[in-house]
């Protein structure tokens, strides 16, 4: 076979088609024809769009063509120029092809018809292949790629937290514990807890929860910094919105108190969602087509829409009002609760109809390090409410006052042992400062119109799966 530089589909279909030969190499979706003429519907991952290849059946053996059935890998050489049929501007007429590998027809489970979403959780490892995975996972990039363009052009630098860890930064204690102890003879301390004085770190250590108190250090020294790494959380919650291994974005800004939070918060959503529009077109389309056809509407809306703000207090009472006026919520309102998905969303898609950030929060129902307001009740939290997705960013003004914050860690029983060096930062040199942690994830649920987390991660994390 000839030698021609591969050119990708999606650079091909911007090409003329006046007859150039050109080399394309992807997969088949599809072939169709007769005994004179076949036509290959061929994919490479650049585009959610196929080329088509027009194949003289007279100019090829049939040992060449036979194998060349959905899912199979080929490379051809051929004229691209314009289309005489439907549905493709472009085709290209075959005069050289070579089989890379087969997929036998009998076995191969992507065959051309229509998949259910948890068949194809089944077999993640080929579900990339299909248009609805290989356009979330296009759109994943292209909003892993905007998140650090958005910082690195104001300024923030990209800091690397650790993913071992010795704290808990929510304190809710579910976390995956990492050790290289033989687990079938654990050694005992004489009160009969583990003993970790043999253990690789010579502690007990657990996989990250979030990066945020590292990055508060990085904060207190750069200025500005973000993460941007992967994250994990013990959880038993087999839900369409939790996965035990998920990636998390956690901007630290010194001198931001809670209402620059807030503006850095909308701004950044509206950032990223305005560049998938502009840069996901046909991948958005085909989601908005085939999944949720409210899709580019709603993410045209949360750009064009200042976003509601709001205290937990009057968010209590408005949902307080809606059952007095007959609505029925599944879990009880009260001021104090911790809202649920279901209360979110009714404040986003009922009441304000726009992305609503809900402010002071009950200091007991949020972490230790967020700062207490005068009130002596409340602490300067904020969650960003979306439509379909409840919460989506959740973060605060953190506490600088040393004294409040080891007051507040004794109070809720966190090892001091632990937090020595994140009080040091309030003993030297403290300021003000602010942050949050969007999950990359919720973000990709909204921007793709996906119903369920575990399919806009290539391989999910959940309870009893961990495949691949």
């Amino acid at each position: 076979m000839e030698q021609i530089k591969r050119t990708k589909i999606v650079d091909l279909l911007k090409l003329d088609p006046a007859g150039e030969i050109v080399n394309v190499k992807g997969w088949v979706r599809s072939k169709r024809g007769n005994k004179n003429v076949s036509f290959i519907a061929l994919n490479d991952g650049s585009t959610i769009k196929n080329i088509q290849i027009v194949v003289d059946s007279a100019s090829f053996d049939e040992s060449v063509l036979k194998p060349i059935t959905t899912g199979a890998c080929i490379s051809v050489n051929g004229a691209l120029v314009a289309s005489q049929g439907q549905g493709q501007t472009m085709e290209i007429n075959a005069s050289e092809i070579q089989l890379y590998g087969e997929a036998d027809p009998n076995v191969y489970p992507l065959q051309k018809k229509g998949h259910s979403l948890e068949f194809l959780r089944e077999i993640a490892h080929l579900r990339p292949r299909t248009n609805t995975f290989s356009a979330v996972l296009r759109v994943r990039h292209a909003m892993a790629y905007a998140i650090h363009k958005y910082f690195n052009d104001r300024g923030f630098f990209y800091l690397h937290t650790p993913i071992v860890t010795a704290s808990d930064c929510e304190g809710a204690g579910e976390m995956f514990q990492v050790t290289t102890l033989d687990l079938n003879a654990i050694p005992k301390t004489t009160e009969g807890g583990v003993d970790f004085a043999n253990d690789f770190f010579g502690k007990a250590t657990s996989l990250t929860v979030s990066g945020q108190l590292e990055g508060e250090l990085g904060a207190m020294a750069l200025g500005a910094i973000y993460t941007f790494g992967p994250t994990f959380r013990a959880e038993n919650s087999n839900t369409p919105r939790h996965l035990a291994e998920f990636w998390m974005i956690e901007p630290e800004v010194a001198f931001n108190e809670i209402v620059e939070n807030m503006d850095l918060a909308e701004d950044f959503l509206k950032y990223l969602i305005q560049y998938a529009l502009d840069n996901c077109q046909d991948d958005l389309a085909f989601l908005n087509e085939m999944w949720d056809k409210e899709l580019l509407e709603r993410l045209d809306f949360v750009v064009k829409n200042k976003f509601i703000r709001l205290p937990y207090t009057e968010g209590i009472k408005i949902l307080e009002e809606a059952i007095a006026g007959g609505h029925k919520f599944e879990f009880p309102v009260s001021w104090g609760i911790d809202l649920q998905s279901e209360h979110e969303r009714y404040l986003v898609e009922k009441h304000f109809k726009c992305p609503v950030i809900l402010t002071d929060y009950p200091k007991e129902i949020k972490a230790f390090y967020m700062k207490q307001n005068d009130d002596g009740k409340t602490v300067r939290a904020m969650d960003v409410l979306f439509p379909k997705i409840g919460e989506i960013i959740g973060g605060s003004q953190r506490e600088e006052d040393y004294d409040k914050l080891k007051t507040r860690i004794e109070e809720m029983g966190i090892p001091m042992k632990d937090m020595w060096w994140y009080l040091d930062t309030r003993r030297f040199g403290s300021a003000p400062h602010s942050g949050f942690g969007l999950g990359f994830e919720r973000l990709l649920l909204f921007v793709t119109g996906m119903g369920n987390i575990r399919d806009v991660i290539p391989f999910p994390r959940t309870p009893n799966n961990a495949e691949y």
